[in-house]
Parts: C-alpha cells; sequence; structure tokens
C-alpha cells in the first residue's frame, strides 16, 4: 500500500473546515484518485494540500500547501 502521508494534492471539491469534507485529487501508483478530504479550516477549489494523516476508509486530513 502506497503511503499517502507526506503527498501533495489537489482541493477537487472544496473543504469546510473541521468534520465537513471536501474532495482532493492525489497521484497514486500512477493514477490520479480522489480521497474524502478534512483540514481545520476552509480550503478553497483549486487549492495545492499536504496530506497530515491517513483517516483509512479513502479519508485524509490535510492542511493548505503554498510550497517551500
Amino acid at each position: 500500500m502506497e503511503e499517502l502521508v507526506g503527498k501533495l494534492g489537489e482541493v477537487v471539491t472544496r473543504i469546510e473546515g473541521g468534520e465537513e469534507p471536501g474532495e482532493v485529487s492525489l497521484l497514486v501508483y500512477g493514477m490520479y484518485e480522489r480521497y474524502f478530504a478534512l483540514g481545520r479550516e476552509e480550503i478553497p477549489l483549486g487549492s495545492k494540500v499536504l496530506v497530515i494523516h491517513d483517516r483509512g476508509n479513502r479519508t485524509v486530513d490535510v492542511e493548505p500547501w503554498s510550497g517551500l
């Protein structure tokens, strides 16, 4: 199983913040896959995010990513 923590992705359905999930697209095994995503704050559509925790069941915790 490929590790999701540390992957960069893009928000494809706005993340509301708290326990209201959005969706992100992540490159997994060479293909883009959608995962439910939760964040502490609202993250708009098209934003880059970093996966910080894998909850299982295709759900991850993310935070905004602005690059280095």
